[in-house]
This record gives structure tokens, sequence and C-alpha cells, in this order.
């Protein structure tokens, strides 16, 4: 499928809050891809942004904040999707893919927010 056809089905969809499905692991492929070299490029950016900002301990807390809300609202969405795999007892292999992803979500939430507390704790003390 073209990327103009993909694009304009994505839009559609979006517009009416449906998600699309893949079935054939090349899409997925192509999309995971798509998704990976979105991310990267946007990374430049932001590296270049927070070497300019970044420039007291305090200064990274913000942003770290930010994302840890972000993967928490995110990690809760992704165990009501495990709770919805779980309900039909749909295969072991994705549930137990979920449960994983769901578990090292909570992980990150926890580290980000000793990141906060650290900030915190360093700002205190002056280091």
């Amino acid at each position: 499928m073209s990327l103009a056809r993909r694009s304009l089905m994505e839009a559609a969809a979006d517009r009416f809050g449906w998600r699309r499905a893949y079935g054939d692991t090349a899409e997925v492929d192509a999309l995971l891809t798509e998704q990976t070299d979105t991310a990267y490029a946007q990374a430049a950016d932001h590296a270049a942004l927070a070497t300019a900002k970044n420039d007291n301990v305090l200064a990274v807390q913000p942003a770290v904040l930010d994302v840890r809300g972000r993967v928490l609202a995110d990690v809760l969405y992704l165990e009501g999707v495990l709770a919805g795999a779980r309900t039909p007892g749909l295969a072991p292999e994705l549930i137990a893919r979920l449960e994983d992803a769901v578990g090292l979500g909570h992980e990150l939430t926890v580290l980000l927010a000793d990141t906060v507390r650290t900030a915190a704790v360093h700002t205190a003390s002056g280091t």
C-alpha cells in the first residue's frame, strides 16, 4: 500500500478515534521502522535544545516529570489493554509480552520519579 494511501486511511481513522490493526508482519516492521526513524530524527533536535537548556540540576526536573506523567498514563492504558486481552483468553505469548511491557513501564516510572527526587536532593544540598 502506498504511503499516501496509508496516511489518508490513518488520518481518517484518527479523525474517528479508530486504530488500525496490522495482520501482516511486513507492514508491522515497516511501521516500527518508520516510528523509529521519526523518533531518532526528532531526538537530534531534542538533544541540541536540552544541551542549551539544562545548565543546572533543576532544569532537568520538569522534563523528567513530564516524561514520567506520559509514561505512567501510557502504562495504565496498557494495563487496560492487558486486562482486555486476558478476558477472552487471547494467546498466552501475547499476554506474557503485555505483562512484561507493563512491568517494565512501571519500573521506568519508578526510575523517573527517583530521578526527580535526586534533582531535588542535589538542589537542597547545593551540589
